[in-house]
């Protein structure tokens, strides 16, 4: 068995506004494992500046990786632990490899039978610019959007208020995810106003309250006195919250299964959002998925503006999963140079057609 990998940068078709900033580019790597002439590919989907595994080692661990394909999977699970990227691209590469053409979870989905229901995503920017993102969507049949807040909260309320007006709750679901922007004084406020507006939920309102862990110096062994500080008061938000709250930055670095229970159990949040890139590809979601859901906790999952190979293989995980609410699913169409791929988006509905590439 031999792998390598390539980098590749994808250019967005328009600059995208988050609380964090506005986004041109996203870095991503390819990951290519062969065996007895056959190929499988995967993506380890790095995000700059929001993955746990961004570090100047990265690549020398892709490098590793590939030096070390012929060994068993745990083991090199174990060795990349704390390099949920770099798993994700993993996993995709060898479930690739054992399917073929571009499959990972075959099912009625990769058949094309069944599809899996999206949300429709609203970027930041000026109101004349969200709004005619939002009648796109509206115009294409979504009746489930979700807008990035954060930047003039005021602007954006008007926006949600003169939305609501005209679409009730019962016709159109609006999430809303905030990337951290709140302080947790304003965020008290801004919880009540959604409640006011309707929402049907908010994502990370405010910044992850847990810090990264840091590595040693001279090993890769995590240092255990700097571990997570507490949850204080993403806790107390989850717990007075007019407006049901969705964890997504919160979950970045959270590693040790005991710590992912504990964070759940101690801040009880209505919901979680899984990105596979950023939690330990397919296995760290599955880990996430068992502990919510023993606890109560709904969740649902999206892409981490993966190109159309890591997304493909997202959207064929999910659909094995069942889960009816709305996934965040639709950024394949937000490059200039992506990958030609069998998606293919309906109105709000992903479909995955072997008739022709998209």
């Amino acid at each position: 068995m031999n792998a390598q990998f390539t980098q590749h940068n994808l250019i967005f078709k328009q600059a995208s506004g988050t609380s964090r900033g506005v986004l041109t580019t996203k870095e991503t790597y390819l990951l290519e494992i062969s065996k007895n002439n056959k190929k499988g590919i995967g993506e380890c989907a790095i995000f700059r500046g929001l993955s746990y595994d961004d570090v100047p080692d990265y690549e020398e661990k892709l490098t590793w990786l590939c030096e070390n394909i012929h060994s068993d999977f745990e083991v090199l699970k174990k060795e990349l632990l704390h390099y949920p990227s770099i798993i994700f691209g993993l996993e995709q590469a060898l479930l690739n490899l054992q399917h073929g053409e571009d499959l990972y979870f075959p099912s009625d989905f990769t058949d094309g039978k069944d599809s899996i229901k999206i949300n429709g995503l609203i970027w930041m920017g000026n109101a004349d610019f969200m709004q005619s993102q939002i009648e796109e969507k509206l115009a294409k049949g979504f009746d489930c959007i979700k807008l990035k807040i954060g930047v003039d909260w005021k602007s954006e309320k008007e926006i949600i208020k003169k939305l609501r007006e005209k679409f009730p709750k019962e016709q159109l679901e609006l999430r809303v995810d905030a990337n951290g922007a709140f302080s947790y004084e304003e965020a008290t406020i801004v919880l009540q106003e959604l409640a006011d507006l309707g929402i049907h939920s908010i994502e990370q309102p405010i910044k992850k309250s847990q810090v990264k862990t840091k590595k040693s110096q001279e090993t890769d062994e995590i240092n255990s006195t700097d571990c997570c500080i507490p949850w204080n008061d993403m806790a107390k938000l989850c717990a007075e919250t007019p407006t049901p709250i969705a964890l997504d930055e919160e979950l970045i670095g959270v590693i040790d299964f005991e710590e992912k229970k504990k964070l759940l159990e101690t801040i009880k949040p209505q919901y979680i959002i899984l990105k596979p890139a950023l939690v330990g590809g397919f296995s760290g979601s599955d880990e996430w998925i068992v502990l919510a859901e023993s606890l109560g906790i709904d969740w649902w999952i999206t892409s981490a503006l993966e190109s159309n190979i890591g997304l493909n293989a997202i959207c064929q995980y999910t659909y094995t999963k069942k889960n009816p609410l709305p996934q965040g699913l639709g950024t394949g169409a937000l490059f200039t140079n992506n990958f030609e791929t069998h998606l293919q988006l309906e109105g709000d509905q992903m479909w995955h057609k072997k008739t022709s590439y998209c």
